[in-house]
């Protein structure tokens, strides 16, 4: 939908150890600056630009500091910032310093007249729920985290196949003998779930993907289920690898046999914010190479 708010103190975020993230942060602040726009920077991104001597705040802290949260880097860059604010409420806005890029979609030679039009009101935004994941042991929490794109059980640093059974909303769905399990958001299904042939779920559907990777059978296959739904697997007791549980990739809990890893949806949603153009349809044709229009 189309929005009239105007965000008045931006946070910043840039992409670690990456020279162009950094010159189009500098870049960023200087325009930003130059608007009377108050500017926070994220503590490691303060660190990287002692220059400046812009306020700073940790990235837990950066939610209640600004307004507006630009990320500028690839999508994981997004997904470490998304995880850290999602619970105040602040909206995020990327600028694409990485690879693919499908959620930090604003291109670095855009900055200043994509970054004027959201700071005057002029963009869409839309919402996107995350997973809440949790390791039970012996009916305690152990371990937990959330995530944007996906929580997926796998094997760690061996190579050795994983046994778990899938429940869901206490209905028994399969035991699974494979490389592990990808638990995907509609956001995530362009990412890790996309590569294990999971399919393509648009940003708007409140659904929730189970991908295995690599069964151990021809008949198991990626199944879509409510985004309600309530997700337990049961770490067999047979497994002679310690399954981890990866959150984005990013945060992991080991896990022993006979723990079990509920995942759910996060109550909070995180706000996500594009220029007016944003088409989901033709970012997909961009970044995978899709064909256009027969005829023009």
């Amino acid at each position: 939908m189309l929005n009239m708010v105007k965000f008045h103190t931006v946070g910043l975020v840039s992409r670690l150890g990456s020279e162009t993230a950094v010159d189009t942060t500098k870049k960023l602040i200087q325009f930003l600056s130059d608007l009377d726009c108050g500017v926070v920077l994220e503590s490691d991104t303060a660190a990287s630009l002692p220059e400046f001597g812009i306020p700073e705040a940790s990235r837990d802290q950066l939610g209640s500091a600004c307004d507006l949260v630009i990320v500028v880097g690839g999508d994981g860059s997004l997904l470490g910032a998304a995880r850290a604010v999602v619970d105040e409420g602040v909206p995020i806005l990327g600028v694409n310093r990485g690879r693919l890029g499908f959620l930090t979609d604003i291109s670095p030679d855009e900055i200043e007249s994509r970054v004027t039009e959201v700071l005057t009101g002029n963009y869409l935004s839309e919402e996107r729920f995350l997973l809440e994941m949790a390791v039970m042991r012996d009916g305690e929490q152990i371990g937990g985290g959330s995530a944007l794109n996906d929580v997926v059980i796998h094997p760690g640093k061996f190579i050795r196949m994983i046994e778990f059974e899938v429940y869901v909303d206490n209905q028994f769905v399969y035991s699974q003998r494979s490389d592990g399990l990808i638990i995907t958001t509609p956001t995530g299904s362009t990412a890790y779930a996309l590569s294990g042939g999971g399919p393509l779920m648009h940003p708007s559907l409140d659904a929730i993907g189970l991908v295995p990777i690599n069964p151990h059978t021809l008949s198991s296959r990626p199944i879509i289920i409510a985004g309600n739904s309530n997700i337990r697997l049961l770490v067999g007791m047979q497994n002679t690898a310690f399954p981890h549980v990866t959150c984005d990739g990013q945060t992991h809990v080991v896990t022993q046999p006979g723990d079990e890893i509920v995942v759910t949806k996060k109550a909070k949603k995180l706000t996500l914010i594009h220029p007016q153009e944003h088409d989901f349809y033709e970012t997909c044709r961009r970044k995978l190479g899709w064909g256009s229009h027969l005829m023009d």
